[in-house]
């Protein structure tokens, strides 16, 4: 991820100040903290990109294998980072999505449509300004591909 997040410190009474700990954003206000782990922040983002129409899964090739190992042996965790990577600062957030795009999607459309429903989510439900979502389409499904249906399909 390439930008560049501005890390000022931020006050105890910066309402909605967002201050980041080793793996974790911290919401701060006049009445406490509140602190999100970067995985509920890859989960949002994840969960958001998947709401879209065309995108097939999450993923690319070695990773989605070791995801559905991981998703079998943890009986269904796991999965819902996986083809996610976000890097998390004092208020902003930057998102890296590795998408499989269902065939005959226009995919500059669904691009722009999985990152305005992620950057929704993310700063909707986390306050956190999402600077970029960057998208690599690793691949593309084919209608005869059926049988490698997608664990996210199998969970739903």
């Amino acid at each position: 991820m390439s930008t560049q997040m501005n890390e000022t410190p931020g006050r105890s009474s910066d309402v909605g100040a967002v201050r980041t700990g080793s793996r974790n954003a911290e919401l701060v206000s006049e009445r406490g903290r509140t602190t999100i782990a970067d995985t509920v922040v890859a989960k949002i983002a994840g969960m958001a990109a998947r709401e879209v129409p065309g995108v097939y899964a999450l993923g690319a090739g070695m990773s989605r294998a070791l995801g559905v190992v991981r998703e079998r042996l943890t009986r269904g965790g796991g999965g819902s980072t996986q083809g996610v990577a976000v890097e998390v600062g004092e208020r902003q957030a930057a998102i890296d999505l590795d998408v499989i795009v269902e065939y005959g999607v226009a995919i500059p459309d669904l691009a722009a449509g999985v990152r305005r429903n992620v950057i929704n989510a993310v700063e909707h439900l986390c306050g956190l300004e999402v600077t970029e979502v960057n998208i690599n389409v690793d691949d593309l499904h084919l209608p005869d591909d059926e049988a490698d249906e997608p664990q996210e399909a199998r969970v739903r």
